[in-house]
């Protein structure tokens, strides 16, 4: 098993990463916390593979499980999701001593984590990640959150988990359309931060896809130390967590001018990598050599790269407007130097017309 470490004093955590670990999170579980009952939060996808395994681990571990499962997709992570959580839970009697456990992908990890931050305010939550772009990135860290219709993510809070358990046998029930979803993620750390993981994404194309075990844990450690070493210096992203929002505020909006039906994150996050690489190289930071690369890198993971052709661009520079990022009519974008490093760059939302204009 492989292990990264969150530095962040009495809230420290382990990310485990392993193969065939998920029947022994209950174990783990008996080693880490006294708590007596633990809800299991998941989608019904989810809970037909893992479920029964998890609830069982737990259980003959010793504590009282409990599933709570609730409906699949992005458009379901919203306050009324919650609500259903909390009776659930206060159904079931959970107090201050119990916990949850996020089992799924970003969305299930999200509002987990937002409804252990609040209930009884704060127990404590585990992460199982089923998904890779949860497993690199979104159960590690503290965000948690639901949307609004008018954005995404603008209810939430700073919450850390216990632990993170991620089993990449996982990735051999997902979706190939998820798992290059979740390499957007990926693609994004080499962009920001690791070149040499950048390079490794262009020239293992076929082990990855084929879900190489090496190159996955891999990709999946590798990601994680990345963003372990970020919110370790800070937390609540007042300075250098920024740049995780490479592509981010140009992805949040497409999907909230969509309505969360038409792109998974993945898919409008790698259009928004590639809006802002295009963005870099017109205002000079970058060559077209380098915006190039980060663009055949998306194409050659069969990910989207340009705006789509029907979309109402007047909603989207509204959602952008509303971003927690914006502060005076100006948004932080997030645009790389070169690959490997990026500058936090703030501008008003007019700059970036001309190059929102679609394919």
């Amino acid at each position: 098993m492989e292990k990264v470490r969150v530095n962040l004093q009495e809230r420290s955590y382990d990310i485990c990463i392993g193969s065939n670990i998920i029947e022994k999170i209950g174990p783990k579980l008996k080693s880490l916390s006294s708590c007596r009952k633990i809800a299991v939060i998941s989608n019904p996808a989810v809970n037909r593979f893992y479920g029964k395994k998890v609830l069982n681990s737990i259980k003959s571990s010793g504590f009282d499980a409990i599933p709570v499962i609730i409906p699949d997709g992005e458009k379901y992570k919203d306050i009324s999701i919650v609500q259903k959580i909390y009776g659930e839970l206060l159904k079931h009697r959970l107090d201050r001593k119990s916990a949850l456990i996020a089992l799924g992908g970003g969305v299930i990890g999200d509002i987990t984590g937002f409804a252990a931050s609040t209930y009884m305010r704060g127990i404590d939550y585990i992460q199982i990640p089923t998904t890779l772009l949860a497993q690199v990135d979104s159960s590690v860290g503290g965000k948690t959150g639901v949307n609004h219709k008018l954005g995404k993510n603008m209810i939430g809070t700073f919450y850390q988990p216990k632990l993170v358990w991620i089993d990449i046998d996982t990735l051999r029930t997902l979706p190939k359309r998820e798992l290059l979803a979740g390499l957007a993620e990926v693609i994004k750390y080499g962009v920001i931060w690791d070149a040499k993981l950048f390079a490794f994404l262009e020239n293992n194309r076929d082990k990855i896809i084929s879900l190489d075990r090496k190159a996955l844990t891999y990709l999946i450690k590798r990601s994680c130390e990345i963003k372990a070493a970020v919110v370790s210096k800070d937390e609540r992203e007042s300075g250098l967590r920024a740049i995780l929002n490479y592509g981010h505020t140009i992805g949040h909006a497409i999907e909230t001018a969509t309505g969360y039906r038409k792109y998974l994150h993945g898919e409008a996050l790698a259009i928004g990598m590639r809006i802002e690489a295009r963005l870099a190289e017109r205002l000079g930071f970058i060559t077209g050599r380098t915006a190039q690369r980060i663009k055949a890198l998306i194409d050659e993971y069969c990910l989207p790269s340009e705006m789509p052709a029907k979309i109402n661009l007047k909603s989207m520079m509204s959602s952008m407007q509303l971003d927690k990022k914006s502060v005076a009519g100006e948004l932080k974008f997030i645009l790389p130097e070169r690959i490997g490093k990026v500058r936090i760059q703030k501008m008003a939302l007019k700059v970036l017309s001309t190059d929102l204009r679609p394919a």
